[in-house]
């Protein structure tokens, strides 16, 4: 405690008078500079009512002071109401303090820090944040039974770093996996765990590209993705998209060498619309034909409520140019950060020693639970039941804000995915709806940030998931209708 505080105060000391040390050569005594400190740390905010401080033993040993010294600061702290003891509970800082303004300096960041459309910041979700399974229908206890298992039967060998290139088990069950629910004939070799798009993206680059080279991208596209290539060595091609899904055609005149095509097939994120397999095919005979690698990112491909589950991009690929990457961020919940990508045989010695140079690999507990899970059963009975769940919700969110906001939006339901696209008019200012939805605790996303050069579409992007019931669905589309102006 008492070298996170001293370290508090230290990185602090953008503001002069955060630049406190207890200092001998000072006339001040040092125990009416350990209370200055104190005072501080109180005022702007470091220490809060009920936290606990430091033991004078303790802190007389990490300042490398006298504990009479400690002692003495600690009963003036507690005269004046800074502190409170409590017996064998240590020391605190007096709840009965008034709240203190947050420090001055994280106020300077919070101000200097972009406006963010995304809400992965740790803290609880949103009502309608993108991205999320329906955390309140995840079987916990079976998880927990698993992981606890784990635990107990775990080898001193388990506590050395992953293997980079993931668990073994685990990337056996995923290729057994994608055999039987995508279509994909691949080796457990092949298969590679990540920690998420963007590290698969970051092992894709590293392993396979120069600086420079050409990245078709979908235009509207994942916007995590882009943002992510945005700051790599290639440079991003916006390639447009329509009804049948991104516009071959179109990427080979603007950039017909490039040597990376990047398209989500399945469910195109975010129109939602699925890319046809006349495209699929002039796709892959352009990869093969010009020497370049597509990545098939199958974001939530479990997730189909109209038709028959359509085979991944992969299981068409005959030359081998297809990258395939998963994730069990939408299929098992979000906080794993457990992804996966499906390698071309002649890429798997290149891919395996980029992964071992950068050090990757995902915590074994996770991959061998996820590999338990799938092993007993439990990960097929999840997805079945998920299926027959979010048929359910993704109606009922789509006819509360139907009924709610009117003619004022237009929303299709799509064959697949878990968020709904609300369509707005031209003269819409959708960049303005999603904030006003957020300062209502609300988590839509604007359409229109997702394009790069394409005419924007205006629109609001929202996850169905967690809409527990109807009347849960036309609470949150009453209380955005009343935000709006």
């Amino acid at each position: 405690m008492a070298k996170r505080m001293g370290q508090q105060l230290a990185n602090a000391a953008v503001e002069p008078i955060l630049d406190l040390r207890i200092d001998r050569a000072l006339g001040q005594p040092m125990y009416l500079q350990l209370c200055l400190r104190f005072k501080t740390a109180i005022e702007h905010g470091y220490l809060r009512g009920g936290d606990r401080v430091p033991s004078i033993r303790a802190l007389a040993t990490e300042l490398n002071l006298a504990r009479g010294t400690v002692e003495m600061a600690y009963r003036i702290l507690t005269d004046e109401g800074y502190f409170q003891v409590r017996g064998a509970a240590g020391t605190v800082v007096s709840p009965s303090l008034p709240p203190m303004a947050p420090p001055a300096s994280s106020a300077a960041i919070a101000q200097r820090a972009p406006t963010t459309i995304f809400e992965q910041d740790g803290d609880a979700p949103k009502p309608l944040q993108m991205g999320l399974p329906a955390l309140d229908a995840f079987p916990r206890k079976v998880w927990n039974r698993l992981l606890g298992h784990r635990l107990r039967a775990m080898e001193a060998s388990r506590l050395v770093s992953p293997s980079p290139i993931g668990y073994e088990p685990l990337r056996e069950r995923i290729a057994a996996y994608l055999a039987v629910s995508r279509g994909i004939t691949c080796l457990p070799e092949q298969v590679i765990i990540t920690n998420g798009l963007r590290n698969s993206l970051e092992l894709i680059i590293s392993s396979l590209a120069s600086s420079g080279d050409e990245f078709w991208f979908e235009d509207p596209g994942y916007i995590f993705a882009r943002l992510f290539l945005h700051n790599t060595a290639v440079k991003v091609v916006p390639v447009p998209v329509d009804h049948h899904g991104l516009v071959v055609d179109a990427g080979r005149r603007l950039s017909p060498r490039a040597k990376f095509a990047m398209v989500t097939p399945s469910h195109q994120s975010p129109l939602g619309m699925t890319l046809s397999l006349e495209r699929r095919m002039a796709l892959l005979e352009w990869a093969c034909h010009a020497d370049s690698w597509v990545i098939e990112d199958d974001y939530d491909s479990e997730f189909r409520y109209q038709g028959r589950p359509l085979p991944a991009m992969k299981s068409l690929d005959r030359n081998d140019r297809v990258i395939y990457c998963g994730t069990f961020s939408k299929a098992i919940f979000p906080g794993l950060r457990l992804a996966y990508m499906v390698v071309p045989v002649i890429a798997v010695p290149r891919f395996q020693t980029v992964a071992y140079q950068l050090s990757t690999g995902a915590p074994y507990l996770f991959q061998a639970g996820v590999a338990d899970f799938m092993a007993e059963g439990h990960f097929s009975r999840h997805m079945k039941k998920m299926r027959a769940l979010y048929t359910e919700r993704r109606i009922l969110t789509q006819q509360a804000f139907q009924q709610v906001l009117g003619n004022r939006v237009k929303i299709e339901l799509q064959s697949g995915g878990l968020h709904l696209l609300l369509q707005l008019a031209a003269s819409e200012d959708d960049v303005l709806l999603a904030d006003i939805a957020r300062s209502v605790g609300m988590a839509m996303l604007p359409l229109s940030r997702w394009y790069i050069d394409a005419p924007p579409q205006k629109g609001l992007l929202l996850g169905f998931a967690n809409v527990i019931d109807k009347n849960v669905a036309s609470r949150l589309a009453n209380e955005f209708r009343q935000a709006l102006p």
